[in-house]
């Protein structure tokens, strides 16, 4: 099972644990484990403040409010760049021929001067799976899998995005859904 391009949902089983209530986008899944980003919880810095810090002028006064999203608890002093369309980027992961995460500096340039207009999050940090451990995450019911959406990830606003998520699956109510794995 590749679940590449998909959501990951947090279920109340990662309750009192830094996933509560997460939505992580899985940028790449294979037999050596998963990565991904966590698109709804953001980080106490704003995108003016990276640009800042890294040195790069802004043509946008609008940028400099934008938020940045706290991708997960690796490399928190990373920079993950989930955009489309694709494009020519010195350092990217082509995920499919929609999406791509961009990790070199070229991409925040283009979006500083204006020259990149299309949809695009910046996480600081990715969630990781080392091999077989997100799939036991997944037994355990600790997840939810669902397909992913252009618009709660670039659209929805983040403190709507689980419950959006949730929804996508056609669940109304979480609560109601079982902790306990059904093996027949």
């Amino acid at each position: 099972m590749n679940l590449t391009n998909q959501f990951l949902i947090a279920t109340s089983n990662l309750d009192n644990t830094p996933f509560e209530r997460a939505v992580v986008y899985l940028c790449q899944h294979n037999a050596e484990g998963a990565m991904g980003l966590v698109i709804n919880r953001s980080v106490d810095l704003k995108l003016g403040e990276v640009f800042r810090q890294m040195e790069i002028t802004v043509n946008s006064n609008s940028l400099n409010e934008k938020i940045v999203l706290a991708g997960g608890p690796v490399q928190p002093q990373s920079g993950f760049v989930l955009h489309l369309p694709l494009g020519e980027w010195k350092s990217s992961l082509l995920i499919n021929d929609r999406f791509a995460v961009t990790t070199s500096k070229d991409i925040l340039m283009a979006i500083a001067s204006g020259e990149f207009s299309k949809q695009a999050i910046l996480a600081l940090g990715y969630a990781g799976w080392g091999d077989g451990q997100l799939e036991s995450e997944i037994i355990r019911n600790d997840w939810l899998i669902a397909p992913v959406s252009e618009n709660i990830i670039f659209e929805t606003p983040l403190k709507k995005r689980w419950e959006q998520a949730v929804q996508s699956l056609g669940i109304e109510n979480i609560s109601q859904l079982s902790s306990w794995a059904g093996h027949a």
